[in-house]
């Protein structure tokens, strides 16, 4: 008897230290995503300044064509 009872204690806390060692793993990993979640967030917002800065950077361009264009009206 005190042998199945030794092997049913060891039974119970390999099971609970298994469960306590998935706990864990899944709080990593539930923090890792948490992670993951804010960089994409902030890549989104990066890729809105990035495309309003190609906006503003085409419209500059376009001015400066007009410019050059007034310019070389003039020299001739």
């Amino acid at each position: 008897m005190v042998v199945e009872k030794k092997v049913t204690l060891a039974i119970v806390l390999a099971v609970a230290m298994e469960s306590a060692g998935v706990l864990i793993w899944a709080g990593g990993a539930s923090e890792k995503l948490r992670e993951i979640e804010v960089r994409v967030a902030a890549q989104a917002d990066l890729a809105e300044r990035l495309a309003r800065v190609e906006v503003h950077l085409e419209l500059a361009t376009a001015q400066l064509a007009r410019i050059e264009r007034k310019l070389d009206a003039v020299e001739h």
